[in-house]
């Protein structure tokens, strides 16, 4: 494993020697994870979307059985009655299920903003301390 005063390379193999080497290394990394945070990002929003969606029809659904006269309309149009009770079950479980994994995707939307602000901020401020030339103390440029 590298030591505190190891040296990065850049994308030609050239070694890039101290707090420059390793800012442009977090900078490298950062914008290498950006699209797939990113992407992952969206598809998690989607995810959500399309889970409001079908939380909504879930709904419409169990309005549907609490109201009898429409599932009184519905039995007499069947030739055969039908019992709807596990039908209607299996929907409000399906419904807990998936306003369950609405709020694990919230959660884990909500961290991966919260680790990306947090690694913009640790680049403004690397780039500032370059920028000003102040390196923290203990730093292996002194």
């Amino acid at each position: 494993m590298a030591g505190a005063g190891s040296t990065a390379v850049s994308g030609a193999g050239t070694p890039v020697a101290g707090p420059a080497g390793r800012d442009l290394f977090a900078e490298g990394l950062l914008e290498f994870l950006r699209p797939a945070v990113q992407q992952l990002d969206s598809h998690v929003h989607a995810v959500r979307e399309s889970q409001v969606e079908l939380r909504e029809q879930i709904d419409n659904l169990a309005t549907a059985y609490f109201h009898p006269p429409e599932l009184c309309r519905i039995n007499e149009d069947q030739k055969v009655a039908l019992d709807l009770d596990p039908y209607v079950k299996k929907l409000l479980n399906a419904r807990r299920r998936v306003v369950l994994v609405n709020n694990i995707l919230q959660n884990a939307q909500e961290r991966l903003r919260r680790l990306n602000h947090s690694v913009a901020k640790e680049t403004a401020r690397r780039r500032a301390m370059l920028d000003s030339g102040v390196y923290p103390p203990g730093s292996p440029s002194k």
